[in-house]
């Protein structure tokens, strides 16, 4: 009798929702995925999942018993990548959660060279504005835009970005530009829902700090949504340097009230607080470390 197996099946059930999922999980059939959880359930004595038709669900005893699992499976992994870790080799799955738009315009690009590089390593890349949990939710590392990194993890700072005012001409031109942060509770706003500020935002110039809180025509959690919408002469948009860099270039949007600057953010590449990294870990924050070096947005 494998208890480790017992151990391993029945945290995979958990994690996939279902015994199906985790038969696909971890490539074996169904049969011998329920077969182990009930050697296991046996063993012990206790019912650790209910079950109906629709969903699984844990056990007061489940919770205790699924908890002890993780520690001890990932004090496995981590025993395990530490020898591996004395030959420089890197291998294994690494799930890493990064923001949407960030994701897509400047880390999709560099996935393939980090594959090319470390063959060993399969990629899981999730991309999401939400803030996860990296420990519950199963993350080995992620990518996160904030003035400030979460104390309770490990960061590396990646490079940064700042937050710009910008409009179309074509709006500026309809409504007039305004001079002072005050000004714009008379205009169209386009907001990202997810900023930590929300409504109230923030501009430093010559005279100091003004807060100044905004009324948004048009609300949304995604940072292109706001961009899209500025570029058809839609309203004002406070968006990062990354996203609207290049239409600022271009002319398609224009920097407002330039004399007030808004808030300046940090890309971090952060992970859990452990006493060990894995070399996949390690090598994936080396590599984003190198991309980013000397990065200048252009704005």
């Amino acid at each position: 009798m494998d208890r480790f197996e017992q151990m391993r099946v029945f945290a995979a059930v958990v994690d996939a929702g279902s015994f199906v999922g985790a038969s696909d999980a971890l490539e074996m059939s169904k049969a011998a995925v329920s077969r182990y959880v009930a050697e296991l359930e046996a063993r012990l004595g206790v019912r650790l999942l209910h079950r109906t038709t629709r969903k699984l669900s844990l056990t007061p005893e489940g919770e205790v018993f699924h908890a002890r699992c993780r520690e001890l499976l990932g004090s496995v992994d981590d025993a395990e990548a530490e020898i591996t870790s004395r030959s420089g080799e890197a291998s294994g799955l690494l799930r890493i959660n990064v923001p949407f738009s960030f994701g897509l315009l400047h880390l999709a690009p560099l996935w393939a060279e980090f594959m090319a590089q470390h063959p060993g390593v399969t990629l899981d890349v999730t991309l999401a504005d939400r803030v996860v949990d990296l420990v519950e939710e199963g993350f080995d590392l992620a990518v996160r835009i904030a003035r400030l990194p979460n104390s309770s993890l490990v960061s590396r700072p990646l490079t940064s970005t700042r937050l710009v005012l910008c409009a179309s001409p074509a709006y500026l031109q309809a409504r007039g530009e305004p001079v002072h942060p005050s000004e714009l509770v008379s205009h169209d706003v386009l907001a990202y829902s997810l900023f930590s500020m929300g409504d109230q935002w923030e501009f430093t110039g010559s005279k100091g700090t003004v807060s100044v809180k905004v009324r948004p025509r048009l609300r949304t959690n995604s940072g292109d949504t706001c961009r899209v919408a500025a570029l058809r002469h839609q309203g004002i948009v406070l968006q990062p340097s990354f996203l609207v860099g290049p239409d600022l270039l271009a002319g398609t949007l224009v920097e407002v009230m330039p004399a007030w600057r808004s808030i300046e953010l940090g890309v971090y590449a952060v992970y859990p607080s452990r006493k060990f990294v894995s070399p996949k870990v390690r090598l994936m924050i080396e590599f984003l470390v190198n991309a980013f070096k000397m990065r200048a947005w252009p704005a």
